[in-house]
């Protein structure tokens, strides 16, 4: 379970990194994509897309892929409605609002409720949630940034940065490939111990409208509640 909420609140994490803009700019240096970065989310509304995690065990050498459909709804002053649908390799939702997830599992008649800050005290979930939200000035403050310049990501033209923690955190670093429109599309993070998780992001729909009832998961009367 701890493993699922660890992945999972990866995903959601990697989705407060997204925003929208719809002009391309060129970017030619760390200072650069961090602008772009920042102006993007700084203009994100909503949010419709594809989701893909990949969990690559690195002592066993085996990798668990996970599929599914995300929303994104922005909550000026406030943290952003998030959900999540995973249809691989079964089928779970996920939904943070205002601070509060619920976790439904259908196949097991379960759900999990309780706040993301007190989940950030399970492994991985932590260091994600605690730089995805950060600014630039804070991403420079905090992280050695390296920039490798264009590479291809996703099928398509990314920049690609790499953040390394300054100070101890749970992960060694972060991988961040980054769109034409300041968007990143596909983030690595790498473990301590090399393993890695990589969520990618497709078929976006950015600001179309979307209803708040959207985040509400609806579950069967005998679903036993878990709260974290």
């Amino acid at each position: 379970m701890k493993n699922f909420l660890r992945l999972t609140f990866t995903a959601v994490a990697f989705l407060l990194l997204t925003g929208a803009i719809t002009v391309e700019t060129k970017a030619q240096n760390i200072g650069d994509v961090l602008r772009l970065m920042e102006n993007h989310n700084k203009a994100l509304i909503t949010l419709r897309a594809d989701v893909k995690m990949e969990k690559f065990n690195s002592q066993l050498e085996e990798a668990d892929t996970y599929e599914g459909k995300t929303i994104y709804l922005v909550q000026r002053g406030a943290k952003p409605y998030v959900r999540i649908d995973w249809s691989k390799p079964a089928e779970e939702s996920l939904a943070v609002i205002k601070g509060q997830y619920i976790l439904y599992r259908p196949r097991l008649k379960q759900v999990m409720t309780g706040s993301v800050d007190s989940a950030k005290g399970s492994p991985g979930v932590n260091s994600p949630l605690s730089f995805i939200n950060m600014s630039r000035a804070e991403l420079k403050e905090n992280f050695i940034i390296k920039y490798f310049g264009q590479e291809t990501a996703a099928g398509i033209s990314t920049w690609h940065l790499e953040l390394t923690p300054k100070k101890g955190n749970s992960f060694k670093k972060a991988d961040i490939w980054v769109d034409g429109n300041g968007m990143p599309i596909q983030m690595k993070i790498t473990e301590k111990n090399n393993d890695t998780t990589t969520v990618v992001l497709s078929k976006l729909d950015k600001n179309s409208t979307i209803d708040v009832s959207v985040f509400k998961i609806n579950y069967p009367k005998d679903t036993k509640v878990v709260k974290g």
